[in-house]
Order: C-alpha cells, then structure tokens, then sequence
C-alpha cells in the first residue's frame, strides 16, 4: 500500500529563468522539491518497507507566464540532490527542444539511479540546467513535476 501512496505524489519544484539569464549560455536554477506525502522517512511509518526508488515520470509546464513557450529553451537536464547539493544524480534530460513545443513537455527520464536515500531526506534539491534559445523580457517560473516508483520489500 506505501508503494501506491509513494507512487502518486509526485516531486515538484518551482524553478526560475531571470530575464537576464544569457542566451547560448549554460544556465542553473534550483529550488527544493516539495511532494504532498514526503515522508518517506523510516521513522513513524512504512518507508523502511519502500526499495528500489526510482523515476517514472518527468515534466516541465509554465507557471508564470502560463503561456511562456518552452521552446525558447535549446535543452536542459535536471539533477536530484540532498538539500546540501551531495549525492546528486542526474534524473531527467531533455535535448533539442523544440521551438513551438508549447507550454508543457515531457522530460527523458534517467531512471538508472536508485533515489532510496535521497527521497528520505527531510528535503530535496532540484537543479536544472539549460540552455536557452530566446531570452525573456521578465522573469519566468517553470514548474517540473517528477514522478516517483518503488518497490515493495
């Protein structure tokens, strides 16, 4: 049952692209993660039953502007981490976006990592890395939801 429960709550991050952010330029936002059951501790519940963590789900939508278009950005990668920024993995990727994708796309999931000791954690680091292809006159804020598996023990 904690496998169905983990597994419908996804991770979600809010990252920001400055509209000074160069174009051309690798770029990093990062922000933590907040999932409605985080509690993935093995203190007070059946997490110490949960294994074999992984990520079966990536996406990528415009919050603020809601319309800003995703193409305006080449590629980006997106890393996992503590809250201190250890033990990073890289867990979605995405190259050669298109330049009208649109508001919303759906990241390559990198699901050769076992997220079992990150997801413990009281809180998680996301970080994104990209590449953009068009600058912005504000700012923009993305929200990448991560979807998460695991096994039952």
């Amino acid at each position: 049952m904690q496998t169905i429960v983990k597994s419908t709550f996804p991770y979600t991050a809010n990252l920001n692209i400055p509209a000074s952010a160069k174009v051309g330029e690798p770029t990093t936002a990062i922000s933590t993660a907040n999932s409605f059951d985080q509690d993935f501790t093995k203190d007070g519940n059946n997490a110490g039953k949960i294994r074999e963590v992984r990520i079966i789900s990536a996406r990528l939508q415009s919050k603020d502007p809601s319309n800003y278009n995703i193409g305006n950005i080449v590629s980006l990668r997106v890393y996992m981490a503590k809250a201190d920024g250890s033990d990073e993995v890289l867990v979605a990727v995405r190259k050669d976006i298109t330049p009208t994708v649109g508001n919303s796309i759906v990241l390559d999931i990198d699901n050769s990592h076992f997220l079992d000791e990150l997801v413990r954690e009281h809180s998680v680091r996301i970080r994104m890395v990209y590449l953009l292809r068009k600058a912005s006159d504000t700012d923009v804020s993305l929200k990448v939801s991560l979807g998460i598996g695991a096994d039952p023990r």
